[in-house]
C-alpha cells in the first residue's frame, strides 16, 4: 500500500486563482502574465474564473497568446456584468459561486494561487481542504509575488506550530516565486493518505 498521495506524474490542468483587479504594482500583472506563459509552455490548461480583467484576464491573454489551452468557468451574474472572456479556448457559464468551484476542481488536476483578494483565499482556502480531506489528491500552489503572501505563509506555519495541522499533511502546499520553481515543487509534494492522518492522535 501506497505511504503517501500526490500529483501522479506532470500536470496536465491546473485552476489559477488570482484577483480581478490589477494590484498596487506592475510586478503583480508581470507575474500573471508570466504564469500564463509558463503554463503554456509547459503544455499545461488553465482553468480560471473566466474573467477579462485584472490578474485575470492577464493570465488568460498571456497563456492564449503563447498558444496554450484556457478553459473559463464563470457564474451567470458575473458574465451578464460583461466580465466575461469571450477569447478562451473554452468559455463555460455556470448558475452560481458553488457550481464554478466544483467544475473548476473537477477540471484540474492542482490549484495554484496568485495574489488576489478574498476570493482568491476562499478558493485557494477551500482546494487544500478538500485535498486534506481525501475528498481528491490535488497538490496546491501558492505563487509568492514581491512578498504579498507571507503573511498567508506564516498564518500557515503558524497553524503547523500550534498543533492545528500535522507537519506531513501540510506537503499539500506548494510555494515558490516563480512558476516554473512552483509548477516542479507541486509535481513533486507528497503527502500521507486520509487514514494516516485523520485519526491520528
Amino acid at each position: 500500500m501506497s505511504t503517501a498521495v500526490g500529483a501522479e506524474g506532470p500536470l496536465k490542468s491546473v485552476a489559477v486563482f488570482c484577483g480581478s483587479a490589477a494590484g498596487d504594482h506592475p510586478v503583480f500583472l508581470e507575474a500573471a502574465r508570466a504564469t500564463g506563459a509558463a503554463l503554456a509552455r509547459r503544455g499545461v490548461a488553465i482553468v480560471y474564473g473566466g474573467g477579462q480583467v485584472g490578474m485575470m484576464g492577464a493570465v488568460a491573454d498571456s497563456a492564449l497568446a503563447a498558444g496554450g489551452t484556457v478553459i473559463g468557468v464563470i457564474p451567470e451574474r458575473l458574465a451578464d456584468l460583461e466580465l466575461a472572456h469571450h477569447g478562451c479556448t473554452r468559455l463555460e457559464v455556470v448558475p452560481d459561486m458553488h457550481a464554478r468551484k466544483a467544475r473548476m476542481a473537477a477540471l484540474a488536476d492542482g490549484f495554484v494561487a496568485l495574489p488576489g483578494g478574498w476570493g482568491t483565499w476562499e478558493e485557494v482556502f477551500e482546494a487544500m481542504t478538500w485535498t486534506q480531506l481525501g475528498y481528491h489528491d490535488k497538490p496546491v500552489g501558492i505563487l509568492d509575488v514581491d512578498g504579498y503572501h507571507a503573511p498567508l505563509k506564516a498564518l500557515l506555519e503558524g497553524a503547523v506550530t500550534r498543533g492545528f495541522v500535522r507537519e506531513d499533511v501540510s506537503a499539500i502546499v506548494s510555494w515558490a516565486h516563480d512558476a516554473d520553481t512552483l509548477l516542479d515543487r507541486m509535481e513533486a509534494a507528497r503527502w500521507p493518505p486520509l487514514p494516516q492522518w485523520l485519526h491520528a492522535v
